[in-house]
């Protein structure tokens, strides 16, 4: 279905994203967290920590991942807060990887929650990626108690936004003949890569949609926007080659924030950093990974940015190490000097990175914590 340009023949690929994961898994497992606003993720005494994910009854308050807990309390002073159980959730998604092997063993886990896979030749010979994210999506509810939602199309970027469409527990197709029109109606903001800085910019630009995005020339985009230029240029037109990757290898994870205002004082940055330490620790967690190298950014007020680095000799994989190295990485910029409207952590130099990726949907082999 999805069409390959250096090939004559449409790929068909899926894209299947678990709705709300780990809150509605904490609901499925505890009757008293069911038809109530569930939050996972750190809880909001004391400094407060960050929310993973939150159930659709809590999302209505407009709570959503990686929002401070504190905040998301304030949004919702009824809403119930519990600690993720990332063990539970690794045994759940080895239990979606099977269903997905009775499908096709093209499969690339994003995360614990999401996955692609390329049926366009299928082991069962059904020959329909519809009907095979309709069974998919009834096995997970029939013998996981839970849903999904899936997007069906050409490529992965399509088939990725497709799953978004109708969540949650719902199915989107967008077909070889409606690509471009899709990608045209698009808001810029759901494309990959634009951000609110970049979205800001192009609104300025009238850029508001794809179809806005589709009368820049390839050269245009790349002048504006640098290397995404092209891949802009490419992914309104409906041109996405990648392959469904079943190894796919992990090199960094990492989170960042920019400020409502220009940070100068040293509590209000180590407290950023805290934040943002622990949504990089939560991506971490998901992949089972420990890492021997944490990079600080820093971008200031008048857009320079530096990054600093630590290396360790052992792979590590706890918050308070990755949140007082940043902070001691942060010290040595001699921040108090400075205006600071960005703040970063990224983790890379994995310890076994291929192994663990290679294993995310089968925790029985992974060293659980």
């Amino acid at each position: 279905m999805a069409e390959e340009h250096s090939s004559n023949y449409l790929r068909k690929i899926i894209h299947i994203d678990m709705d709300a994961f780990y809150a509605s898994v904490e609901q499925r497992d505890n009757p008293d967290y069911r038809g109530k606003p569930l939050v996972v993720g750190g809880l909001p005494e004391g400094r407060g920590g960050v929310v993973a994910t939150a159930s659709y009854e809590a999302r209505k308050f407009g709570i959503r991942s990686a929002m401070s807990s504190k905040r998301a309390l304030h949004l919702c002073p009824e809403a119930i807060f519990i600690r993720p159980r990332f063990a539970v959730y690794k045994e759940v998604s080895a239990k979606i990887r099977e269903i997905f092997e009775r499908y096709t063993d093209l499969i690339e886990p994003l995360s614990l929650d999401e996955a692609f896979l390329d049926v366009t030749y299928d082991k069962e010979g059904i020959g329909s990626a519809i009907e095979i994210a309709k069974l998919i999506r009834k096995a997970i509810k029939d013998e996981l108690d839970l849903t999904a939602s899936a997007g069906v199309s050409i490529n992965k970027f399509v088939a990725k936004i497709a799953s978004d469409f109708n969540k949650p527990d719902g199915l989107t197709f967008v077909g070889p003949s409606t690509v471009e029109s899709f990608m045209e109606k698009l808001p810029v903001e759901k494309f990959f890569g634009v951000g609110k800085v970049t979205a800001d910019k192009m609104k300025r630009m009238n850029i508001f949609t794809g179809a806005d995005l589709k009368k820049l020339s390839e050269e245009q985009l790349t002048l504006h926007f640098g290397k995404i230029g092209r891949f802009f240029y490419k992914i309104v037109r409906g041109i996405d080659d990648r392959p469904v990757q079943p190894n796919r290898e992990t090199k960094s994870v990492g989170a960042e924030d920019t400020f409502a205002y220009d940070l100068t004082d040293i509590d209000e940055m180590n407290a950023e950093l805290d934040k943002i330490a622990q949504v990089v620790y939560n991506r971490l967690q998901r992949y089972q990974l420990k890492c021997r190298t944490v990079t600080l950014k820093i971008k200031y007020h008048d857009f320079k940015q530096i990054t600093r680095n630590h290396s360790f000799a052992q792979g590590i994989n706890d918050w308070a190490t990755i949140a007082l190295t940043a902070k001691e990485l942060l010290l040595k910029t001699a921040p108090q000097e400075h205006k600071i409207r960005l703040l970063g952590i990224s983790l890379s130099n994995f310890y076994e990175t291929q192994a663990s990726m290679t294993k995310l949907f089968n925790p029985s082999q992974l060293e659980l914590f």
